[in-house]
């Protein structure tokens, strides 16, 4: 089960315990945010796409209320999007959509962090089911989610701060 690999994947760093399993589906940003009481754009969603040789993986993590501009993606990549399906992202990561994380991964696939989390001291990524998410600090989701890097791909966020 997903959720009990990134459970035991937190126990390392003591924070296994720190793990929100939600009586209801958090699956969506929006449910997300409604059972943890918070604004959907606090929801650290962990998007996955085909990586740069059309095979394997790379997670981008953006805020609840981003969303990839493909222009960006491509400046900052090289290369098109193409989001995984439901399937190749189970396959490949380890985690069923709903519950996409950067943690305990399947493979060692690259994982980015997008702008749009900065404004924030702390967001709700998954933690590998469909009911489950932790609250971490920004720089702690960087180290623990294994960032390579930040990045810029997202647009519709920075209507909210300007």
């Amino acid at each position: 089960m997903s959720v009990e690999n990134v459970r035991s994947y937190f126990r390392q760093f003591g924070r296994d315990k720190d793990i929100i399993e939600l009586e209801l589906s958090s699956a969506t940003v929006d449910l997300a945010a409604e059972h943890l009481h918070v604004g959907p754009e606090r929801i650290a969603k962990t998007l996955a796409f085909r990586g740069e040789n059309k095979e394997g993986a790379m997670l981008v993590i953006t805020a609840g209320d981003g969303k990839i501009d493909n222009k960006k993606f491509r400046s900052t990549f090289g290369f098109k999007a193409h989001m995984l399906s439901p399937d190749e992202t189970l396959e490949l990561v380890g985690h069923a959509v709903g519950g996409v994380c950067p943690f305990a991964l399947k493979n060692d696939w690259p994982v980015f962090m997008d702008e749009s989390l900065k404004r924030f001291e702390t967001v709700f990524p998954a933690c590998g089911s469909s009911n489950s998410a932790i609250e971490l600090r920004i720089d702690e989701l960087y180290t623990l989610g294994k960032a390579k890097e930040w990045v810029d791909v997202c647009k519709g966020w920075q209507e909210d701060i300007e």
